[in-house]
C-alpha cells in the first residue's frame, strides 16, 4: 500500500471508527499511560523542530558568512 492509499484510508474514517480506535488504544494503554506517552511525543517532536531551527539557523549564517566574504 502506498502512502497515498494509507491517507485515502484515514481520510474515510467516520466518527464510529475514530471513537472505537481511541477506545481500544484506551484498553490497551490505560488511562494513566497515555498522557505520559502524549508527553513523550510532545517532547520528541519539540526535539526535532529545534534540531530543525538549529541546523537552518546554521545554513543561514554559513550562506551570510560566505556573502560576505565575497
Amino acid at each position: 500500500m502506498t502512502n497515498i492509499g494509507i491517507f485515502a484510508f484515514i481520510g474515510s474514517l467516520g466518527g464510529a471508527e475514530v471513537t472505537i480506535i481511541i477506545f481500544a488504544i484506551l484498553l490497551l494503554f490505560g488511562a494513566k499511560r497515555i498522557p505520559e506517552l502524549a508527553r513523550g511525543m510532545g517532547r520528541g517532536i519539540r526535539e526535532f523542530k529545534d534540531a530543525t531551527n538549529e541546523i537552518k539557523s546554521e545554513l543561514d549564517k554559513s550562506i551570510q558568512d560566505k556573502d560576505e566574504k565575497k
